[in-house]
């Protein structure tokens, strides 16, 4: 007699999820820069790092919190220079490929983020995904390596190591000689089918950390490649593959700004995407400050994305519901498949 009300009991949450379900189809793509996690001033040891992946972490159930599946995608520059000056601190342990480091700090972070996620979240929901980027070997950057990596060297130092290890050694506004590596464009994601099955599955996935471990096709199959990818281009290249509808560009600063730094600045909020074509055209936003992610914003919207946003972790959630005070990137019906 009681298994209609065991029936109606399971039938209601069937429903329900089938509910929550429906509810959550869109996917973001977050991008978060490797100094979210070892910020200035900062050694990066364990603790700090593990503080900072926590206050990410609340962030990013906020978003989740709005009814968004979410994909993170990480930085790693201080993380790899780190692990670069232990590499040259010993002779007792062979140093490693530039590649290999990146495969390490994907680990490192992956762990991170998703502890921090699953404390506010449960057990189980962050997946970390070591992904490789495929690059083109003809890829221009690998003959103009421009990407600087690791610790500072003096100038007999740096040349002795050039020599010694064929790096590209270049002097760093006055600090030093630093290694400068490629930074290819990513073409592919190898685990792309498998971080597709997680999001939609329900995970929370971390993946193509440091922009991807950088691979190139060879006789036997793909092999590392002496680069580092740029973050927001493989968090642009993952959103349009999977596909989303929101890329999400995490930065220091709540907005991106005309005119920034002089007495006429302002805040960009909710634009299009042609006035925020016409902004870089006209040289707003420079390559080494806020023009690599109002150009991935762009090229994601451009693959056919809804939204981008860029703004502090604070900002992110109510920014993407377009009640935050953070820039908002959007591109009207008439644009949408220019």
């Amino acid at each position: 007699m009681r298994r209609p009300a065991v029936q109606r009991v399971i039938a209601a949450y069937v429903g329900k999820r089938q509910h929550e379900q429906a509810v959550m189809t869109k996917t973001a793509v977050v991008a978060l820069g490797g100094n979210a996690f070892t910020k200035a001033g900062q050694p990066g040891t364990y603790q700090e790092q593990a503080e900072n992946a926590a206050v990410m972490a609340a962030t990013v159930k906020r978003v989740l919190d709005a009814g968004w599946r979410v994909v993170i995608v990480h930085g790693n520059g201080p993380q790899v220079g780190n692990l670069a000056l232990q590499q040259e601190a010993t002779d007792e342990v062979p140093s490693q490929p530039l590649h290999l480091l990146g495969a390490m700090t994907q680990g490192q972070l992956g762990s991170l983020i998703a502890l921090a996620v699953d404390a506010l979240c449960g057990p189980g929901t962050a997946v970390p995904v070591i992904t490789h980027a495929v690059v083109d070997a003809g890829d221009p950057a690998f003959r103009d390596p421009s990407k600087p990596i690791g610790p500072f060297f003096a100038p007999e130092e740096a040349r002795w190591v050039a020599a010694e290890r064929g790096w590209t050694m270049r002097e760093d506004a006055g600090r030093g000689f630093r290694r400068v590596a490629a930074s290819p464009e990513p073409l592919d994601l190898l685990e792309l089918s498998g971080i597709r099955a997680l999001v939609a599955a329900g995970n929370l996935v971390v993946a193509a950390g440091g922009g991807g471990i950088p691979v190139t096709t060879g006789p036997t199959g793909f092999q590392g490649a002496e680069a580092v990818i740029d973050k927001d281009h493989a968090a642009c290249l993952l959103a349009a593959a999977l596909p989303a509808q929101a890329l999400l560009l995490v930065t220091a600063v709540e907005a991106v700004f005309l005119d920034y730094g002089t007495p006429r600045q302002r805040a960009l909020r909710q634009i299009s995407a042609a006035e925020a074509q016409r902004y870089l055209d006209a040289g707003q936003f420079p390559p080494g400050s806020m023009g690599p992610k109002v150009s991935a914003a762009l090229r994601f919207l451009r693959g056919g994305g809804e939204v981008a946003v860029i703004t502090t972790p604070e900002l992110l959630a109510a920014t993407l519901g377009g009640s935050g005070p953070g820039t908002r990137i959007e591109h009207s019906c008439a644009e949408l498949r220019r």
